[in-house]
């Protein structure tokens, strides 16, 4: 078995039993799927959401509307493959009306979820997609604005925040810096594959 197989096998254990997670308010809200993550379980770039909206809800996979959409363009404009990347998000079940999770739920969730998706992939590069997701994963209010498309260290992982999809599709001024922070991620992918 090859260390992909292997860790899409732990996921698959990690997952199991939560099928139908009720361990937070969001298990009691309607959702229709819990969206645990898709992609390269032995990926070098996981990102990391906020949460599951209608689309991802509907389909049980992260980042498949609109925000998806795009997150697929930049990627393929630098020359990522979605294929090659693990996407997920802080909270696996669609908050109502889209709204951000609270501070129990994200902590119920990562402590379930995230936090052992991060041990079981071992990434090289975190990319948090906006505030929630890099306040919550840092464990403390942070400037997405000031930080975004910088190297961060978090217990041991480069962190390389940037804007969420949703932020960029309301705010078209900031494509251009969003991009770049995309050529950012890409050229760390680079380098870490090179060492």
């Amino acid at each position: 078995m090859n260390p992909r197989e292997y860790k899409e096998e732990l996921l698959k254990a990690l997952y199991a039993p939560y099928k139908n997670c009720q361990e937070c308010h969001l298990g009691f809200t309607g959702r229709k799927n819990v969206v645990f993550g898709e992609g390269n379980a032995d990926a070098e770039l996981l990102f990391i959401g906020e949460g599951p909206g209608r689309d991802e809800d509907e389909q049980g996979r992260p980042f498949v509307g609109r925000s998806g959409q795009l997150l697929n363009r930049v990627l393929a404009q630098v020359g990522i493959e979605r294929s090659e990347v693990f996407i997920t998000n802080i909270v696996k079940c669609r908050p109502p009306n889209n709204r951000a999770p609270s501070p129990q739920e994200a902590a119920t969730c990562m402590g379930l979820f995230l936090y052992n998706q991060i041990k079981i992939i071992r990434p090289k590069i975190i990319c948090p997609l906006g505030s929630i997701a890099l306040n919550n994963l840092l464990g403390k209010p942070c400037s997405i604005t000031k930080l975004r498309g910088t190297n961060l260290e978090w217990e041991g992982f480069t962190i390389i925040p940037t804007y969420h999809p949703a932020y960029i599709l309301r705010n078209q001024s900031q494509a251009l810096s969003w991009l770049e922070d995309f050529k950012t991620l890409k050229n760390a992918l680079l380098s870490v594959q090179s060492r």
